[in-house]
């Protein structure tokens, strides 16, 4: 029998180990340089030795948290990764997510297990579309997000100019941590506004390892600098005048938003933005549950299933389940309640996950993610608690636009086409949506992008050794209905209602918005819900 001492012991354990951690994800618009980013951050930590490039250039390695084949071809990230390492006496949960648009919803489900975010610019664009869908999310979330101006190597835009982009059009009051000497393309150094202090970046051959940095003399970086430095000065000066500084309370609500510059490829600021994250990014804290009350680190353990992937390595097969701990303290072997069946999960071979790499994971606390093999039965979004029951807020699927019917190129796979396709659909590589019309050999493919059929052709042909064909449907809306409202859609124009295998969820899709909005006008009785992520998400 557990004593009041013991319990009240192990829960000022969980919270300690709570408060070391910070789990976070970058997000960006497709090429600003998220991967290389992702891979320099763990650089800099040493939890790799040398880093990869995103596009595969000869010579150079992949990057670590692009595991899949189709990603390697392509050089682009398509699906969510887990890099784990140890910083400065802080333990960082990095969750790599992918950056191209068609890939969006995966990225919406990591954004629902981080605690912050880092907000990737291109020193050249600025805010672009991606990056702005992504970042009403992390407002809707209420994750605090820092902003990294990558890519001051090249030329680009005044850092002025970024910074009041920044503020006028997302509202983030932008506060500079460090300030870059030397205009966009002419990277000189950072000056950190903090201390003071100028640093100097040299890279290193191919930008593989870690940049050397050399700390500067202000008297002598004046004299060796020159014009640029004296422009950063006056610029320095300026964000005083205006009292550009960083709140912290302002910046957990969402309100401002601490900058710094750099340059990934080359590891140029590296570590200054490391060392932010872990001063400033927020812990883990309570967490909403689904009937309104919140569940505190310190509570027995709960954790959310945030992502389901298969395919991870060939020598296994199997499917790994990424759980986002909540509450409490993990121990691999302990017995867990699944919330939305009440059957018990064993987690005898839990894993802890860097990229592609597994290694056993004998505990686990809040912010880290587990990695469940092969447990039967766990979709996106579901609960797992210990003890004290629990059951936190689903996680909202994106309205697809792209819809296409798939059926077996090879009548004798349809086995495995099935459990192919079945797959697919729990690990939310697209939504599957079938009807007695179609019937279970043609299920309808849902996708936020064209990109995601691209990974359903190349996994069921090499995962499944089922081969697909594909072809196109003529409808790009989606909502959600009732039985109710069946009656009143089935035979219309340009409307079809089907079931999602996933969860039951009735779907009616349109030819477009216009024909939907028609119907809307003629039958305002019939239930056509939006699906919450995709007003959210723009």
């Amino acid at each position: 029998m557990t004593s009041g001492n013991e319990k009240a012991g192990a829960s000022a354990d969980v919270v300690a180990q709570a408060a070391r951690r910070r789990t976070f994800a970058v997000i960006s618009h497709p090429d600003a340089g998220k991967s290389t980013l992702t891979e320099a951050l763990a650089l800099h930590a040493a939890a790799i030795e040398q880093a990869g490039a995103v596009h595969g250039k000869s010579g150079r390695r992949g990057v670590t948290s692009d595991w899949m084949e189709i990603e390697r071809t392509r050089g682009i990230s398509i699906t969510s990764s887990v890099l784990r390492f140890e910083y400065g006496g802080a333990l960082l949960n990095l969750l790599d997510t992918p950056g191209h648009a068609d890939f969006s919803e995966d990225t919406y489900r990591v954004l629902a297990a981080v605690d912050a975010a880092i907000m990737l610019l291109d020193s050249a664009k600025g805010l672009e579309t991606q990056t702005l869908k992504l970042f009403d999310v992390c407002r809707h979330r209420g994750i605090p997000v820092l902003t990294f101006v990558n890519k001051w190597d090249r030329p680009g835009r005044e850092p002025l100019e970024l910074l009041d982009e920044v503020e006028q059009r997302i509202g983030l009051r932008p506060a500079p941590l460090n300030w870059p000497v030397g205009i966009a393309g002419d990277f000189r150094g950072l000056i950190d506004r903090a201390s003071g202090t100028y640093t100097r970046f040299r890279r290193t051959p191919g930008g593989a390892t870690r940049a050397i940095a050399e700390e500067i003399p202000a008297e002598q970086a004046a004299a060796e600098e020159g014009e640029a430095w004296e422009t950063a000065q006056e610029e320095l000066a300026l964000l005083d005048e205006i009292a550009a500084d960083l709140d912290m309370a302002a910046f957990h609500a969402g309100i401002c938003t601490p900058v710094l510059f750099g340059a990934g490829l080359p590891n140029f600021g590296v570590g200054s933005l490391l060392e932010a994250v872990c001063r400033l990014a927020p812990p883990p804290s309570a967490r909403p549950a689904a009937d309104g009350t919140s569940r505190p680190v310190s509570a027995p353990f709960s954790g959310q299933v945030f992502k389901v992937q298969a395919g991870m390595d060939r020598a296994h097969r199997d499917r790994l389940a990424f759980v986002r701990v909540c509450s409490g303290r993990f121990e691999r072997g302990m017995s867990l309640v699944h919330a939305e069946t009440r059957r018990p999960l064993a987690t005898k071979y839990a894993q802890t996950v860097f990229g592609r790499d597994r290694s056993t994971l004998d505990a686990a606390y809040p912010g880290d993610v587990i990695g469940l093999p092969n447990a039967s039965g766990l979709t996106v979004g579901d609960t797992l608690y210990a003890k004290t029951p629990v059951v936190f807020p689903p996680i909202p699927a994106f309205a697809p636009e792209h819809f296409m019917v798939a059926r077996v190129k090879d009548n004798g796979r349809a086995k495995q086409f099935r459990r192919g396709i079945d797959q697919l659909g729990s690990e939310g590589v697209v939504q599957v949506l079938r009807s007695d019309l179609r019937g279970d050999q043609a299920p309808v493919l849902a996708a936020v992008g064209p990109l995601q059929f691209d990974v359903v052709t190349a996994r069921m042909e090499h995962e499944f050794n089922a081969p697909v064909e594909l072809n196109r449907l003529d409808y790009t809306t989606a909502r959600i209905t009732d039985k109710e409202s069946v009656e009143g859609l089935t035979g219309r124009r340009g409307v079809e209602v089907l079931t999602r295998a996933l969860d039951g969820s009735l779907i009616a899709i349109f030819v477009d918005k216009w024909r939907m909005r028609a119907i809307e006008r003629e039958q305002p009785e019939l239930t056509l819900t939006p699906m919450l992520a995709a007003d959210i998400a723009g």
